[in-house]
């Protein structure tokens, strides 16, 4: 039986971002359909603003005061500091819990009581599918920190000031969701009976979906550099080699699978979690299409078979 299931807040909460994302999804697919029509609309400008960044944003028509809200991309590394930081020491609070028997913080312990809507308990089990589940989400936000810091190549691209905000809040929340899910577990056993093949099976899908991950911007960085390492240009090019003969994003692919293998870490039994992959796919979905809709637009020869982020499906 799946856990967590019911109108809590944390709940609430991504299944809102899933279907507001999905809602874009759909809004941008019909734009596409009627080319020219809303061109000019001020909510419809907006609204590509707001779902926007990087090399996507540059070919868009936009007023002077809505540049006022952008900042780099190359900020992207402040996503994952907060993350690596911030769940760091929620692992450490969950790591004392186990071992050392010590409770959350006060201000953790409420606020974790006002999103799922269970209060807290002295002889709740630990959970080893939450001790790995954050271990795997901090090794995460460190690589793709330091891939950011020390492999991304980045030009002068922009993204929203509220797609910043967005992003420092979300890895926030991710870390709160983990201790939400645990909080609303119902297993009752030992922590090394806990262990069974689907979350083996998991931990090595999270392993396989980040090398994807990392080759894939090893392979983008490449495309700005020569053999040395040094930058050679800026400029947008077609990328080849890997997945990127099958999808035109296959990071924003990866991405998906890392969420969809802590989901089996948690040994497929978390509804919170599932809603978090919900929200993971139709936001992957966006910012894959809009990048595959730019490479085809500015590409006359781009190859026609890829998708835009999941292999022979979309």
């Amino acid at each position: 039986m799946w856990s967590s299931v019911g109108l809590s807040v944390i709940n609430v909460v991504w299944s809102s971002l899933a279907l507001c994302f999905l809602v874009a999804f759909c809004a941008h697919k019909v734009s596409r359909l009627l080319p020219g029509i809303f061109d000019t609309c001020p909510a419809y400008v907006l609204f590509q603003d707001l779902i926007r960044y990087g090399k996507t944003k540059q070919s868009l028509k936009r007023d002077e005061w809505l540049r006022v809200f952008d900042v780099p991309k190359r900020w992207f590394w402040h996503f994952y500091a907060v993350s690596v930081g911030w769940n760091g020491l929620l692992l450490v609070l969950y790591l004392s819990f186990i071992f050392q028997h010590q409770s959350y913080p006060l201000w953790l312990s409420d606020f974790l009581d006002i999103l799922t809507g269970a209060h807290s308990s002295d002889s709740q089990v630990p959970q080893l599918s939450t001790v790995l589940v954050q271990l795997l989400l901090w090794v995460h936000s460190l690589r793709r920190l330091l891939e950011c810091l020390f492999v991304s190549v980045y030009s002068d691209g922009a993204m929203h000031l509220v797609q910043y905000m967005f992003g420092l809040g979300y890895y926030i929340m991710l870390g709160l969701t983990i201790l939400c899910c645990d909080r609303m577990e119902k297993e009752r056993s030992s922590l090394l009976s806990q262990l069974d093949w689907l979350l083996v099976a998991g931990f090595l899908l999270f392993i396989w979906a980040s090398w994807l991950q990392h080759q894939s911007m090893v392979l983008l960085a490449r495309l700005r550099t020569g053999k040395s390492g040094t930058v050679e240009t800026l400029t947008h090019r077609v990328p080849k080699g890997g997945w990127f003969e099958l999808v035109s994003c296959p990071h924003y692919f990866a991405e998906l699978l890392i969420y969809i293998s802590l989901s089996f870490v948690f040994r497929g039994l978390s509804f919170t979690w599932w809603l978090v992959v919900l929200y993971v796919l139709f936001n992957q979905a966006l910012a894959g299409q809009l990048c595959h809709d730019l490479y085809i637009s500015k590409y006359k020869s781009y190859p026609r078979h890829r998708r835009a982020f999941i292999p022979f499906v979309l």
